[in-house]
């Protein structure tokens, strides 16, 4: 054993601490930092113009009529900050913005303190004060960590691509057309939406296989086109924008025989779908 060994493992008896090989050990392994839930985000996105990557610089808190509407449990604040990058927006941002916020107060009813908190603002611009800008709603913001940014900026620039998907508006026509075998048979929904892009359903029954559906962006429906995965923009628009139920005026023209088969694959794709998981949605 070398000299320099011994007196290694002497150190290490003596300050437990330290492992017995000399090298640096690090504490417990940092928490993982995950990404902000998909369809919040994607709610925020669609109804924010400006997204914005800011850094508080100065808070003061509001009071009185100003102060009118705040939630129970939360606290106003009138905040500057400084503009670190625009990630969604049509035309610059002085270097410093002002902006109302509410806050949440902890279980001893004291605000959090903001000072140098980064964050990213969903918000809307003042007319006639291009130094203030209104959270599209009063906590309309998220802590800024790099999987927060990364995911702002994928909705973002997914949602600014020309093939993202239409927001639906609601369900259209749908029919079930039986198969020739028992439990066989197929239903399509199509749905309408604010630009009038085709989007419709389909699902399939066949004999001794597990129900399936797919959606398609278009005219031609292919059974092949896959669920969208539930962190995508379709995922969000179908798991936040199509109702609980299909309504009955999508079976207008329906036989009756088979309006309780189309109700039944409706449903399905509403709980494959899952529910929309974007709570500041209006």
């Amino acid at each position: 054993m070398s000299r320099f060994t011994s007196i290694t493992a002497l150190f290490a008896l003596i300050l437990p601490g330290l492992p017995a090989d000399g090298q640096t050990r690090s504490g417990p392994p940092a928490a993982v930092v995950e990404a902000p839930d998909y369809h919040r985000v994607a709610g925020l996105v669609f109804r924010a113009p400006l997204v914005i990557d800011a850094t508080v610089r100065s808070t003061a808190r509001i009071t009185g009529p100003e102060a009118a509407g705040v939630p129970a449990g939360h606290m106003r604040f009138y905040v500057n900050a400084d503009v670190g990058a625009l990630i969604r927006g049509s035309s610059a941002l002085p270097p410093r913005i002002g902006f109302l916020i509410d806050v949440p107060l902890d279980a001893r009813g004291r605000a959090p303190k903001l000072g140098k908190r980064r964050l990213i603002l969903f918000a809307r611009s003042v007319s006639g004060r291009a130094d203030q800008v209104q959270l599209i709603d009063p906590s309309a913001t998220l802590d800024w960590t790099a999987p927060a940014d990364a995911r702002v900026r994928a909705v973002v620039t997914a949602a600014l691509s020309p093939d993202a998907p239409p927001t639906i508006s609601s369900p259209g026509n749908a029919f079930h057309v039986p198969g020739t075998l028992p439990g066989e048979g197929e239903t399509q929904v199509f749905l309408n939406t604010a630009d009038g892009t085709p989007v419709s359903l389909l699902v399939l029954r066949r004999p001794g296989q597990a129900r399936s559906w797919s959606v398609a962006l278009g005219d031609i429906v292919g059974e092949a086109a896959p669920p969208p995965p539930r962190d995508s923009l379709l995922g969000y628009r179908l798991a936040c924008e199509l109702p609980a139920q299909l309504p009955e005026s999508s079976l207008a023209n329906t036989e009756p025989g088979t309006a309780d088969a189309a109700r039944e694959d409706y449903d399905f794709v509403r709980r494959q779908v899952g529910a929309c998981g974007d709570p500041l949605r209006r």
